[in-house]
C-alpha cells in the first residue's frame, strides 16, 4: 500500500447551501468512483472555496456520503484577479496498491482548470 493524493474541483452555480452540497457530493462521489476508492482507504480530505461561496461547509456533503471518520478541513482558496468564481476544490489524501493511478476529477466550469489532464475530465 502507498499514500496517493487525488485534487479536483467543482464549480457551483449559485452561493446556496442546496448548490454547494450537490456541487461537492457530485465531486466526491467522482473521485471516490474513478479511483475504487471506499472512505477506509481514505486518509484526509482538504476543500477550498473561492470567497463568493459562503452558504455552506463542503465537509458537511462529505460526512453525508460516508466520510464521517475521515478528517475534514475546510479553508478559503487564494484570491487571486481574473481567477474562475465559484469554485469548491479537493485535495484527498488516501491509500492504494502500488499498481494505482490517480485519476483526478474536475466537472463544471472546473474543468477548464486542468484541461492537461485528460484523465481529469
Amino acid at each position: 500500500m502507498r499514500l496517493f493524493a487525488l485534487r479536483g474541483a467543482n464549480s457551483v452555480e449559485v452561493n446556496e447551501a442546496d448548490a454547494i452540497l450537490a456541487a461537492t457530493d457530485r465531486l466526491v462521489r467522482e473521485l471516490m468512483e474513478r479511483n475504487a476508492l471506499r472512505a477506509e482507504s481514505i486518509v484526509s480530505c482538504i476543500f477550498t472555496l473561492t470567497d463568493d461561496l459562503d452558504a455552506e461547509f463542503p465537509a458537511v456533503a462529505a460526512r453525508a456520503l460516508g466520510l464521517d471518520r475521515v478528517p475534514l478541513l475546510c479553508a478559503r482558496e487564494v484570491q487571486v484577479p481574473g481567477s474562475l468564481p465559484r469554485v469548491i476544490r479537493a485535495l484527498v489524501h488516501y491509500y492504494a496498491g502500488d499498481e494505482h493511478q490517480p485519476q483526478h476529477v474536475y466537472l463544471g466550469d472546473a474543468r477548464s482548470l486542468r484541461s492537461d489532464l485528460d484523465s481529469a475530465q
